[in-house]
């Protein structure tokens, strides 16, 4: 590189220092940091391999998760979402819940030890499996989130983000704030080398996502939304990556995953939930929900509309190009 060049390069970057901030002109700008065609997603999905001959891809199997967890080999898994048990008195079938308890799913149970500990054994089985670059994204109520902290910082897991799931629904108190959000706390294998696919410009920490109702289907005693967990796969996973759900439930992580072109892992120790299981994975359509993640985003003309200022200026500085 010549003298001159090197002078022109520091007067660019000089220039561009000089440029005032103008709010959401980023958003002209951005890019997702990976992305993927519908075919080569597709394509992606179709050549994944079972991590071993013990486990088929998209399966679910009805045993202890931690149990199940010793039999995956080391590093054979990309993305772990889990739901644990709330470790409180839970059915799911209380009338302040808004729902018909005959047509709760009997068979949820909550861990007969101390939650601590089995908070401790059940994260303590992550590192191994995890993939180097892998992410845990790990739901809990604020009742034990202590021991979701204190089991990740045993199990070696980094925490990245403290997230918050805002819904609009509480049940109703007397005398303290009604609880309407929930805790997921997005762990980490290695903080200095982990997958993560920012899809949005700005990708905040609280999500608000309102809560799903199976008005008048069978379901277990609880269910996450579609939404909040796609976005999870989303951010951190590939197509094609093998998704992890220690605790199936309703098999929302499944059905997330085959809807987005990734492959599913699953244990669950209520056998009950068999048929509901096998239903709606069985309805999911392999990659209908996929988008390009460039897709996603709003076009310029949209932009346009919502941010009038930074348009004028994006035009202005893409004319002296």
């Amino acid at each position: 590189m010549t003298t001159d060049t090197n002078q022109e390069k520091k007067k660019e970057q000089k220039k561009s220092r000089t440029k005032p901030y103008i709010p959401n002109l980023a958003e002209f700008y951005f890019k997702p940091t990976y992305d993927w065609s519908r075919e080569d997603a597709k394509r992606l999905y179709s050549t994944t391999k079972s991590p071993s001959s013990k486990f088929e891809l998209d399966s679910i199997r009805f045993e202890d998760c931690v149990m199940g967890m010793k039999q995956l080999p080391d590093e054979s898994i990309d993305l772990v979402i889990a739901d644990p048990p709330f470790g409180i008195a839970f059915d799911g079938k209380s009338s302040v819940y808004n729902r018909d308890e005959r047509l709760v799913i009997e068979g949820y149970e909550e861990t007969s030890e101390s939650y601590h500990k089995f908070t401790t054994r059940w994260l303590a089985e992550l590192p191994r499996i995890m993939k180097p670059e892998s992410s845990a994204y790990v739901f809990s109520g604020w009742t034990n989130l202590d021991d979701i902290l204190q089991g990740a910082r045993d199990a070696g897991l980094a925490t990245l983000n403290h997230l918050i799931w805002h819904y609009p629904f509480g049940v109703y108190t007397k005398k303290r704030f009604v609880t309407s959000h929930y805790h997921i706390m997005l762990l980490v294998k290695n903080p200095r080398k982990y997958f993560f696919n920012k899809i949005e410009n700005y990708p905040e920490d609280v999500w608000s996502v309102k809560r799903q109702y199976r008005t008048g289907l069978a379901k277990n005693a609880t269910k996450l939304p579609l939404e909040v967990v796609s976005r999870c796969i989303d951010f951190s996973s590939k197509p094609g990556d093998i998704v992890l759900d220690p605790f199936m439930g309703n098999g929302t992580t499944a059905v997330a995953a085959k809807l987005n072109f990734r492959r599913f892992i699953g244990f669950e120790i209520n056998e009950k939930l068999r048929p509901l299981l096998d239903n709606e994975i069985d309805a999911a359509i392999s990659g209908e929900s996929y988008i390009p993640y460039s897709e996603r985003l709003a076009t310029i003309e949209e932009l346009a509309k919502i941010y009038p200022k930074a348009y004028r200026e994006y035009i202005r500085r893409e004319k002296e190009i």
